[in-house]
């Protein structure tokens, strides 16, 4: 059982973007010798991107350019910034991590993620960015009761970016612990302090360019490693296969599916959840308003897509040269555990740790610094999208739209909105400190069951059901984000792996709920949507022809308000 549940926390934190380290071996590392080379990369990319966040502070004046950089970013540039968001060191370290670990496998669940943004491109990505402004609950409250359904995505957004910074912050403190040298609460000081500076000063303008930069970094170093890794066989993939099943002590079965998920309705909730969750995301969404009309949109999702889709060849790559540089280097593998625990599991560091050492060993301790530098990077790049987006939910839809009537100043929302990026820092950083031993790879499997849960049914009905009622998404959407929570906690993960109870005693037997809770959150929307006869459900019902209008033409959508 405890084998089952680590293969399982290692494939959450593969298959989610934004996931974190602390599950598994790579939790138990300990702080190791600084490396200078790391730290010193790092600081430059820190000034490179402060510089940015200065520039990007005096272009920014209106809510407009704070929230969505006045709809002025180009689709290439946004693809490449919705693939900074997405191609998280986790997607990084813990896929390459995955296929070290169980060959074939690790390929499974990068592929099952990739799939959610056919999604995203043919349902969500358009209609979006003609109904909305700033957030997700512009789209869902257009012909809905504005402070009902605000107030559910604002709560659905925050829970969301709750458990995906927590994760981040632990990550990062567990990275740079083993990879810099320096002490976990420092590392996670600095985090928090470095994403309240990007988001407060440059807003979505500074945001945006950091994970382009990011994104542009992480793609050359994984294509470096891969070319590298190529290379050593004459850039011949059955000779590097050959070698893999020569000396993984799984052999041939490397190459064979079903080891890490068997269960088929784990399987699907799973999947379920991927597919899903991606086009729930509250900072993934908020980047769809960062151009200037619809067709934008679009284009930024094909470059994403083919961005995203090359990164996870690269690390299926990256897993495999891993298995056959790094599993057969003694330097790499801790011989005092191999006779107990075998040569898989006396990998330095764990596992998810395959990639860093596998650029040591193609690269030498300066490329080893370079991909340090590179994974520290791409948790500021997440973190500062999180953060820009729950305090839009806090300053946008809850104090513009809910506590003021839509009467506030843009520079009220401003300033509400960096004093909210400011206390969600805090926060984070308090939090990562206080979660420091905890497992943390539900926080993750939970962030992304609501996203599915809770905000892709209330925004997917909203758009394409003329039937939906202010009453039944309110009552729906908070069923599914309750039930979503609930199942998690009654889950085996955290039941008995996070908190202590006996094997076997779990009231909820599946890892993930999103099969469940997705059904609950949609059958429920429609109930009390299909019961409702209220006069607001008159309205509700009126109000969708003119609303679908907009959504497929784009008339009457904002436009650009800077370029």
């Amino acid at each position: 059982m405890k084998t089952r549940h680590s293969l399982l926390a290692a494939a959450a934190l593969a298959a989610l973007p934004a996931a974190a380290f602390a599950a598994g071996p790579m939790a138990e590392g300990a702080k190791q010798a600084t490396n200078w080379s790391a730290i010193g990369m790092f600081l430059v990319f820190v000034a490179f991107t402060l510089g940015v966040t200065y520039w990007a502070a005096k272009q920014t004046k209106s809510a407009a350019q704070f929230y969505s950089a006045g709809g002025g970013i180009t689709g290439f540039q946004n693809g490449i910034a919705i693939a900074g968001d997405y191609m998280s060191a986790a997607s990084f370290l813990g896929i390459s991590g995955l296929v070290y670990l169980s060959g074939y496998d690790g390929l499974i669940y990068s592929v099952g993620f990739l799939v959610g943004w056919p999604i995203v491109t043919f349902l969500i990505a358009e209609p979006l960015r003609n109904l909305g402004k700033y957030t997700f609950a512009d789209v869902a409250s257009f012909r809905l009761g504005q402070t009902e359904i605000r107030v559910l995505a604002a709560c659905g957004s925050l829970v969301t970016v709750a458990f995906y910074l927590i994760a981040q912050m632990v990550g990062a403190g567990k990275l740079i612990q083993i990879l810099f040298g320096l002490d976990y609460w420092i590392a996670v000081v600095i985090v928090g302090v470095l994403m309240i500076v990007y988001v407060t000063f440059g807003g979505m303008l500074a945001t945006t360019w950091v994970q382009i930069i990011k994104a542009v970094l992480l793609l050359s170093g994984a294509t470096f490693m891969s070319g590298a890794v190529l290379a050593h066989f004459g850039f011949n993939l059955n000779a590097m296969f050959a070698k893999a099943i020569e000396v993984h002590p799984k052999h041939a079965a490397i190459m064979e599916p079903g080891t890490l998920v068997s269960n088929p309705i784990s399987a699907i909730s799973l999947g379920l959840a991927l597919m899903f969750g991606t086009a729930g995301l509250p900072h993934i969404l908020m980047r769809f308003f960062t151009v200037s009309d619809a067709r934008a949109a679009r284009k930024s999702v094909f470059y994403a897509t083919g961005f995203i889709g090359y990164f996870y060849i690269l690390t299926f790559i990256i897993g495999f040269g891993a298995i056959t540089l790094v599993l057969t280097n003694p330097e790499f593998i801790d011989q005092a555990t191999v006779a107990t625990k075998g040569v898989l599991a006396s990998l330095k560091g764990g596992n998810n740790m395959a990639a860093v050492h596998l650029a040591s060993a193609v690269g030498g301790n300066l490329f080893l610094g370079f991909i340090s530098a590179v994974a520290f990077a791409t948790i500021l790049a997440v973190v500062s999208g999180l953060a820009l987006a729950g305090a839009s939910a806090i300053s946008h839809d809850l104090y513009a739209t809910v506590l003021r009537k839509g009467k506030a100043n843009e520079q009220d929302e401003i300033r509400v909105s960096k004093i909210a990026t400011i206390c969600l820092g805090l926060l984070a950083i308090v939090l990562g400190i206080v979660f420091e031993k905890q497992n943390v790879a539900f926080m993750v499997g939970l962030a992304f069951c609501i996203a599915a849960s809770c905000n892709f049914p209330v925004l997917l009905l909203s758009m394409f059901w003329k039937g939906l009622t202010t009453k039944g998404a309110l009552i729906g959407g908070f069923l599914g984000l309750i039930s979503a929570v609930v199942m998690v906690v009654l889950s085996p993960a955290v039941w008995e792996v996070t908190l202590g109870n006996p094997k076997g005693t779990a009231p909820f037997p599946y890892e993930n709920p999103a099969l469940f809770s997705m059904t609950i959150a949609f059958v429920s929307i429609w109930l009390f949507s299909v019961l409702d006869r209220s006069k607001r459900a008159e309205i509700d019902r009126a109000g969708f022809p003119a609303q679908f209008v907009r959504c497929q033409t784009g008339i009457g959508a904002a436009g650009a308000s800077s370029h």
